[in-house]
This record gives structure tokens, C-alpha cells and sequence, in this order.
């Protein structure tokens, strides 16, 4: 077995000598992977639907010598992907080819959106761009200290699509009036990636109590707002650099409009002529000469 590979890795690819009970189990894990396996064996097992010694067979299988073995590797998995950014770096400078940044940067970028559409289950972002499409239901979305960008920018162009869309503030203190509006079915767009903010999980906590309906966008790793989400959507973030890589991130932002757009064009396009008057009346853009 690669001894480079991360457990997420070896469980994917152990999974066709795996039995029932333990693809079961294994599937359970992926999908809420790490979170999942970072609790009791006993919570493990019966979250998934398996009893005790599934989970211990498992956890031999992928060459641990039992459950605490295996989950003190992926605590120590978790510790390195939680990294600063100084950290980050350092990890990244190790041992680089010998190729200009644009080549590896645009490598890395490629293999990430690559991973990310080959992992998303087609029917789970169907399913949350048709939460998102629904007339009857409004879209409030947030982001963390980097991801709040992101969450701009989806408000910024799925109002255009559809009514009543609301950026939410990353200020605490704007939280309980946003709340008031916040109705049981509305749907929370939560972006959150490594390193996962106690701000986002707060709010995502508060607005599930309200009866909301979270889409979550993350990273592989899993932020802890997916015990909260009814749909989740994971991408692959790492880059040679301090930061992580927005991109698939932002892919994943615009097939979800493109989708909810298609879902609603009959609407849409009544808004997007309404637009064009407003900007044409108001000389919003410069005309070219």
C-alpha cells in the first residue's frame, strides 16, 4: 500500500474487497468524512447502520491495528491539513520541481477541479440547486474570514436570477435581525473551508433552529457546519502556496447559478430585462465609441 496515501485514499480504493456491512460503513465515512469517524466507535456504529466488530474489521483492513490506531492517524491527518499558513508554505517549499509557479500553480488548480466534479454525486447538488430554485423559499448565504468573498459573489448574481437572496454579515451583532426573517424551509448557503471558523458554525447552528435548510460548500476535510447540512459540497483546495485555492470553490458556485438559472428562466428572464432597463436608465455603463 502507498504509504503517501491518506486514509481517504485507501478506504476509496480498498472498497471492492470490502463486504456489505463494511462498504457500508466505508460510505458512511467518505460522506462525512473526517467528522464522522472523530467520535466514539460505538457513535460510529450506529450512525452507520453496523455494529462494533464491522467497524474494527474495517479499520484492519486499511492496515490499522484497530479502531484507537486507526483514529489517532486521522486525528494526526486532521492536525496537518489544519495548518497555518506559514506552516502551509513551508510544507509547499519542500522539494519543488523545478518549473516556473504559473506551471504548478495551474497543475494543481486543474487536478483540483478535476477531483472535485469527479467526487460530487450529481443527485445531491441537483437536489440543492432545486432547494435553491424554489420560489417558496428564501436564500440567505455566509461565509468565513476568506470564503465571505464567495458568498458575495453568489448573492451578487443569484439575485439577478431569483428575489429574495440576503447576504448575511460576518459581524455577530447583525445575526439576531437576519434571524427574525429566517423562516422554517429557507435555505442557508454556508462557505466554509479549512481553517474552520467557531462564527460559521454558530450562525449555521442557530439558523438550522430556526428550521432553515443548509447547503454547505467545503473542502475535503469536512467543516463541522456538515453535521448541520442537509446537502453538502466538498472540493479540493490545495495549491502551492500560504493560502488554499478558491477556484473549484468558485466553479462550483457558478454551475450551481447556471442550474438554478435553468430551473427558472421563465422568471429569470423577466428580472434580467428589468435589469438591463434599470442599468440602461440609470447610464450605469460606459458605452463604447
Amino acid at each position: 500500500m502507498d504509504a503517501t496515501a491518506t486514509i481517504e485514499d485507501r478506504m476509496r480504493a480498498a472498497m471492492g474487497d470490502l463486504t456489505r456491512a463494511e462498504r457500508q460503513l466505508a460510505s458512511h465515512i467518505l460522506t462525512h468524512y473526517p467528522v464522522a469517524a472523530l467520535g466514539s466507535i460505538t457513535e460510529l456504529a450506529r450512525a452507520s447502520g453496523v455494529s462494533n466488530p464491522t467497524v474494527v474489521r474495517l479499520c484492519q483492513k486499511l492496515g490499522f491495528k484497530g479502531y484507537p490506531d486507526y483514529q489517532h492517524a486521522l486525528r494526526s491527518e486532521v492536525e496537518a491539513m489544519l495548518v497555518s499558513p506559514l506552516a502551509k508554505h513551508d510544507r509547499w517549499a519542500g522539494g519543488v520541481p523545478d518549473t516556473h509557479i504559473l506551471n504548478r500553480f495551474a497543475d494543481a488548480v486543474v487536478a483540483n477541479l478535476q477531483a472535485t466534479l469527479g467526487q460530487i454525486d450529481h443527485a445531491e447538488f441537483d437536489a440543492a440547486a432545486a432547494l435553491l430554485a424554489d420560489p417558496g423559499r428564501r436564500v440567505f448565504a455566509m461565509g468565513g474570514r476568506i470564503t465571505h468573498a464567495m458568498a458575495e459573489y453568489f448573492v451578487t448574481l443569484m439575485k439577478n436570477v431569483r428575489p429574495n437572496v440576503t447576504l448575511l454579515s460576518g459581524m455577530s451583532n447583525t445575526w439576531p435581525p437576519a434571524l427574525l426573517d429566517m423562516a422554517a424551509g429557507d435555505v442557508l448557503v454556508v462557505f466554509d473551508i479549512r481553517r474552520y471558523e467557531n462564527s460559521v458554525l454558530q450562525l449555521t447552528e442557530m439558523a438550522v433552529e430556526q428550521g432553515a435548510e443548509v447547503v454547505l460548500v467545503t473542502d475535503r476535510w469536512m467543516s463541522p457546519a456538515a453535521a448541520h447540512a442537509r446537502h453538502v459540497l466538498a472540493c479540493h483546495i490545495e495549491a502551492p502556496s500560504a493560502w488554499d485555492s478558491t477556484v473549484s470553490l468558485l466553479v462550483l458556485v457558478e454551475t450551481l447559478l447556471a442550474s438554478v438559472q435553468d430551473r427558472t428562466w421563465e422568471v429569470t428572464e423577466g428580472r434580467l430585462k428589468r435589469l438591463e432597463a434599470l442599468y440602461a436608465r440609470s447610464r450605469f455603463f460606459r458605452r463604447h465609441r
